[in-house]
Order: C-alpha cells, then structure tokens, then sequence
C-alpha cells in the first residue's frame, strides 16, 4: 500500500494563480524526488459547518477558500527519504515563508498510511 502526506489550508482568493503557480513548481519537485502524484484540489462544495468543518479546521477568513491536497508516496520510508531531498532542493531554499501565498499557521498537515487504495 501507498503512504499519503495530507494538507489542508486556507488560501485568500486573490492569491489563487500564486498558489497554483507555487503548487506547480512545489509538485515537480517532490515527483523527482519520488512522490507518485502530487494533487491540489480548490474548494467548490465546502459548507461551513456548526462542529466541524474544512473552513472551521483552517480558520478560513472572509476572501478565503479551503484548499484540499494530498502526496501519494510509495511507501513511508520513500516519503521520509523523498521529503527530505525536497526540503535540501536548491529550488525549495529561494522561497520565502514569509512571502507565501497562504497563512501556513493554519495549515493542517500529516501522513498516511493507507488502508483501502482500488
């Protein structure tokens, strides 16, 4: 079975085509260094909810929409080893944190093992 690295953020509106630029280099990147696919999904059917929610977990503002995506790895081991290359990439060192097109405070993130995959 596969390993899944999961994300969940908030990303205002008008920083969508910087986002996707930034998704597309950041996905080129993590499939040379191993990643199976690399998938960034734009909310369109997100309700809010009254316990829980996708804009509650990211604390979406006004002008924000939720963004859903996910890494799929071969393996954890292909993961840690494929993350950490990511993170050294020479390509990954020019961004700035602080220029980010998203408020990665409220990002929520983790790994996967999966469990059903047809």
């Amino acid at each position: 079975m596969s390993y899944v690295d999961g994300y969940v953020l908030a990303v205002p509106r008008k920083n969508k085509s910087d986002y996707v630029r930034l998704a597309e280099e950041a996905a080129v990147v993590f499939k040379e260094h191993g990643a199976l696919s690399v998938v960034e999904n734009w909310a369109d059917d997100v309700p809010d909810g009254v316990h829980t929610s996708f804009p509650m977990a990211v604390q979406c503002e006004d002008g924000e929409d939720v963004v859903f995506s996910w890494i799929a790895w071969p393996s954890r081991e292909a993961r840690d080893k494929g993350n950490k290359a990511a993170m050294a990439d020479p390509r990954f060192q020019d961004w700035d944190p602080s220029k980010m097109p998203f408020d990665g405070k409220r990002m929520i993130f983790g790994g996967f093992v999966t469990i059903v995959e047809r």
